[in-house]
């Protein structure tokens, strides 16, 4: 797991700045504590940070072909390098390590872009070829390494793994996007087809693009991208049996280690579906790292100790309370965006925790997004149900001005809260998904915001592209649409952000096995029962895993991995909370009506509403904002 950062300039004989590639490059030094590397020719530098996993003793960066004709930078694993080895050799390549990245050279003088298909890993790269005098970078396929890209006033190229750094660029523009603030109220993080600052750019999962001298950047190219317009027609006693079969070889090869390795272990059926397949598949007790918290409610400790001694593992436990709120700042610097998912505090717990014992550990993200996990896939499913049979305009005309008038109950779970029911109903399926997957709905954003950043807007609504999405997505049904919007979009930008994040900054490797692409795309062909069945999520991969789990963590309702914000934001954070919404970073911006803050945050912690999410969204922005200015 690495940091990678480059340069190519628009004429290919300029010189490129040694000490300003340096800088990018050393900004991202918990990426790659273990070794750094730079390579500058006309009109191009490459930069790279190593953490040692594979190869410890070779394999530095960045690394050049034998002939001397390709040069990589390049950031993740690639499992099945050793396969792609051999078949390499019989055509004819030689190698001088015993790494991935040789291999990925070897790949792409092979097959050219045609190689990523043949890659199973996660990963960012860029490769130069010094003959076509093109750069060539890519993205794996569900977005899990990431890379930011800017062309900056001079026509250069600038690439990064982490937004950091671009920021140690001196010509890098630093004006923030006002769209990126839409879509940051409305989901809680800046999706991957936007960033903060106007300029920079994500390079889209599943995509690669090519980078020329004298020449604008082509557009990204997609060279990978999910179907659920297809289903399988097995017994399910098969389907169980493929499954499982899957999860054992994406474990396996997640396994491939030459440094101590260990899983995440929350108690829920996914990380516990890694751990005991880890725990069959190894000859030693597997690390386990859990985090608790002082709310007994939201902890899952007990669950994550009833694994660990089922499966013998080295456990280890850390509990979060109000006091680690001091780490807001440090935080807020490991995502450069702002980005206001709650759970990335007791990620970057866990994950430090995890640091102390291992230098790579599993996680069993994915599993939601892939085998239809979450509550609001049942809602949706049931929600799509009715839609079938009553007519839209029946819907707008009846549960429309029902849910206008039906007291909100934010208080009571989703279930009992009539009103978003009858809001989901009155509008499309795509519509209502993105309602549901939102922080701030559009009247709500609409009503903190300055009228002049209304304006600003110009109309402009961050559910849109979520929505385009759904409607031209390969599926055949509203629960597909919903899983594919996941993927695309809601784990890219939020889920695989936290955990590289989060990680990285600690130099740990987190792998995510359940993100295997032949799991998701035999998952994405599963008849809907398979997925949701009884008012229940996973289905599927809970039958797939009744052998190895008990049957009472397979099926105990789905508990999220959150802090109790809006418990603390009354109590030990209700001043954290005043300051935020009173800030004159905040205020002085433009964005926000004053008074409107304010009242988000007294109704809070008087207990009319709960506004715990937004605030926690307030206080992370203003924490991203001086960093941005710091810079």
């Amino acid at each position: 797991m690495c940091g990678i950062a480059g340069l190519f300039a628009r004429d290919r004989q300029a010189p490129v700045d040694r000490s300003v590639l340096t800088r990018m490059r050393d900004s991202m030094t918990h990426r790659g504590p273990d070794g750094a590397g730079l390579w500058l020719a006309q009109g191009v530098g490459l930069a790279h940070r190593r953490l040692s996993v594979i190869d410890v003793e070779g394999s530095p960066q960045p690394m050049h072909s034998r002939d001397e004709r390709t040069v990589i930078v390049f950031n993740g694993e690639i499992y099945n390098y050793r396969a792609l080895r051999r078949e390499l050799r019989q055509n004819g390549h030689r190698f001088s390590t015993e790494g991935d990245t040789e291999v990925i050279l070897a790949a792409w003088r092979e097959w050219g872009s045609r190689c990523l298909e043949r890659l199973d890993g996660m990963f960012a790269f860029a490769i130069y070829d010094r003959n076509s005098r093109k750069l060539f970078l890519a993205r794996d396929r569900f977005g899990v390494k990431p890379l930011f890209t800017a062309t900056l006033p001079d026509g250069t190229f600038a690439f990064s793994s982490e937004l950091k750094g671009l920021l140690a660029h001196p010509a890098l523009e630093r004006e923030v996007d006002p769209l990126a603030i839409e879509d940051y109220f409305t989901w809680g993080y800046v999706p991957d087809h936007r960033s903060i600052l106007k300029g920079v750019e994500k390079l889209p999962a599943g995509h690669f693009m090519v980078v020329e001298h004298d020449m604008a950047p082509r557009p990204p190219e997609r060279w990978w991208d999910i179907s659920f317009a297809d289903r399988h027609h097995m017994h399910e006693a098969d389907e169980a049996e493929v499954i499982h079969s899957h999860l054992c070889d994406a474990i396996e090869s997640r396994m491939v280690s030459d440094v101590p390795i260990g899983a995440f272990l929350s108690g829920g059926v996914d990380s516990s579906t890694v751990v005991a397949l880890m725990s069959d598949l190894s000859d030693r007790p597997v690390t386990t790292c859990s985090i608790g918290f002082d709310v007994a409610g939201l902890d899952e400790t007990a669950y994550a100790r009833r694994i660990a001694s089922q499966f013998s593992t080295d456990h280890h436990e850390r509990m979060v309370d109000p006091a680690m709120f001091d780490r807001i700042d440090a935080l807020a610097a490991m995502f450069d965006e702002p980005f206001a998912d709650a759970s990335a505090l007791p990620t970057a717990e866990v994950c430090a925790l995890a640091r102390q014992h291992v230098t790579v550990a599993l996680s069993g993200d994915g599993a939601d997004e892939a085998f239809a996990g979450y509550r609001r896939h049942v809602f949706h499913a049931g929600e799509e149900n009715a839609r079938k049979w009553l007519p839209a305009g029946l819907r707008r005309k009846v549960f429309g001005p029902l849910a206008a008038i039906y007291p909100k109950a934010d208080w009571a779970p989703r279930p009992l809260r009539a009103r978003s029911t009858l809001h989901a109903l009155a509008l499309s399926g795509e519509e209502a998904y993105a309602s549901a997957l939102s922080v701030m709905g559009p009247r709500d954003r609409a009503a903190i915001f300055s009228p002049s950043m209304m304006r600003t807007l110009g109309g402009y609504r961050a559910e849109q592209p979520l929505i385009d999405l759904m409607r031209a997505a390969p599926a055949r049904n509203g629960l597909d649409r919903a899983q594919y919007a996941d993927l695309k979009f809601w784990l890219p930008g939020d889920i695989l952000t936290k955990v590289d994040r989060t990680s990285m900054a600690v130099s740990l490797e987190a792998r995510e096995p359940l993100l295997d692409h032949r799991l998701v795309e035999f998952a994405a062909c599963l008849p809907k029962a398979r997925r949701v069945f009884g008012g229940e999520g996973k289905y599927a991969l809970k039958r797939a895993m009744a052998g190895d789990l008990p049957a009472d963590i397979l099926h105990r309702p789905k508990q999220g991995f959150v802090l109790p914000i809006a418990q603390w934001f009354r109590t030990d954070l209700r001043d954290t909370a005043r300051a935020a919404v009173r800030s004159e970073r905040l205020l002085d911006s433009g964005w926000f009506d004053a008074d409107a803050l304010s009242g988000l945050a007294e109704d809070h912690i008087a207990g009319r509403r709960d506004h715990a999410r937004e605030l926690w969204q307030l206080v992370m922005l203003e924490r991203n904002m001086s960093l941005l200015s710091n810079n």
